[in-house]
C-alpha cells in the first residue's frame, strides 16, 4: 500500500516514486490509499492494482496489506496505518513519528525538488530509481471525453485552445491577479486561440472575476467545477498549452505531455517547478524576483509584487513560444 500525498500537485510529483515501487516489485499487488478528492488521479496511472479511498477524518481499510509506504510526512498518516495493523510501515522520520515506523528514513539534509524528495525515499528503501519525470499516458477514451466536454461547452471543434487555471488551493498569495489572466485570454484571442478556464468549485469566485473581465473582449469557455480529475485531464490534452499558478493543474498538464507556463511567487520554483513529459514539450516558469520571495505565506501581507510584477505580455510570449 502506498499512502498518497493529499494535494493534487504533490500526488502527481509522487508518480515517479510510485513507478519505482512498481518496477522494483513486479510480483506484488500495489494499491494506493488517497483522499477522495485525489483518488481519481490514480485511475489514470498504469501499474496500480487498486485505489483505496481514505475518508477524511476516518480510517482507511488497510488491514490486508503487508507493507505501507508513506509519502506524506504527517504523524497522522503513520498513526493511521499503525492502528490499522499494517505490519511494515516505511517512510521518512518526520513529525515525531519515528517510533511508529518500522523503517524510518532520515529525510534529505538539504532542500530538493519534491519529485526527488519522494524518489530519495524509494532509493533509501532499496528500490531503484527510474525516470524523474511524472508521466500519464492519456487514452483515446480520455481524449474523446475531453473533446465531448468542450463541444458541449460551446467549442466549435476547430479553433485552437489554451487552458488557463487561475486558482490555487494553498492561498491567495499563489494566485496571479485575475486581471492578468483576463488580459492573457484577450491576447490569446488575438492570436486566434480560445481560452478555456478550468478549476474546482473553490476556484469559482476567482474564475468569475476573470470571466467578467474578459466579457465582450474575447471568447472564453468556462469549465470551472464541471470536471473531475480525469475529466480535467481529458480537456487539458485537447489544449496546446496551460497557463496556471503553482497548482495541481499545472503538474497534471505537464505529466500529460501538455506545454505549461507556471507563474510562481511565494513558492520556490526550484522545489516544485513542473517537469514536462515528452522531449518535445516545454515548461516555462515565470517569476518576478523580489526581496521577499519565496516567502511560503498563504496570504501576502505586503503588495503582492512577486505576482503582480509578472506581466501578461511576458506570459503570452511564453505561451506563443510553446504553441
Amino acid at each position: 500500500m502506498i499512502v498518497a500525498p493529499n494535494w493534487l500537485g504533490d500526488a502527481v510529483m509522487a508518480l515517479p516514486a510510485i513507478a519505482d515501487i512498481r518496477r522494483s516489485r513486479p510480483e506484488s499487488t500495489i494499491a494506493v490509499a488517497a483522499r477522495g478528492s485525489i483518488a481519481p488521479l490514480f485511475s489514470l496511472v498504469q501499474g496500480i492494482d487498486d485505489v483505496v479511498v481514505w475518508p477524511r477524518g476516518g480510517a482507511a481499510p488497510l488491514q490486508s496489506f503487508d507493507v505501507a509506504i508513506l509519502l506524506p510526512n504527517s504523524f497522522h498518516s503513520a498513526l493511521s496505518v499503525a492502528r490499522a495493523g499494517v505490519r511494515e510501515r516505511w517512510g521518512y522520520r518526520t513529525d515525531w513519528r519515528g517510533l511508529l515506523l518500522t523503517r524510518a528514513i532520515r529525510r534529505p539534509a538539504s532542500a530538493v525538488h519534491q519529485i526527488d524528495y519522494y524518489q530519495q525515499l524509494t532509493a533509501a528503501l532499496g528500490l531503484s530509481n527510474g525516470p524523474s519525470v511524472p508521466r500519464i499516458d492519456p487514452s483515446n477514451d480520455l481524449r474523446e471525453m475531453g473533446r465531448s466536454t468542450l463541444l458541449a461547452a460551446g467549442w466549435n471543434g476547430r479553433s485552437p485552445l489554451a487552458a488557463i487555471a487561475p486558482g490555487a488551493a494553498y492561498g491567495s498569495a499563489k494566485r496571479w491577479p485575475a486581471e492578468a489572466f483576463a488580459d492573457l485570454a484577450v491576447g490569446l484571442a488575438e492570436d486566434g486561440v480560445t481560452a478555456v478556464i478550468v478549476g474546482a468549485l473553490a476556484d469559482r469566485a476567482v474564475a468569475d472575476d476573470v470571466v467578467r473581465r474578459v466579457a465582450g473582449r474575447a471568447p472564453i469557455i468556462d469549465l470551472v467545477d464541471r470536471t473531475d480529475i480525469p475529466g480535467l485531464a481529458g480537456v487539458l490534452v485537447q489544449c496546446r498549452a496551460l497557463v496556471a499558478n503553482d497548482s495541481g493543474a499545472l503538474h497534471l498538464a505537464a505529466a500529460l505531455g501538455v506545454n505549461v507556463a507556471g507563474v510562481f511567487g511565494p513558492t520556490d520554483d526550484r522545489l516544485t517547478a513542473p517537469r514536462p513529459a515528452g522531449t518535445d514539450k516545454h515548461a516555462a516558469v515565470l517569476t518576478n524576483d523580489t526581496w521577499c520571495r519565496p516567502c511560503g505565506l498563504r496570504e501576502c501581507p505586503l503588495d503582492h509584487a512577486c505576482m503582480r510584477g509578472v506581466g501578461a505580455a511576458d506570459v503570452l510570449a511564453a505561451a506563443r513560444q510553446m504553441s
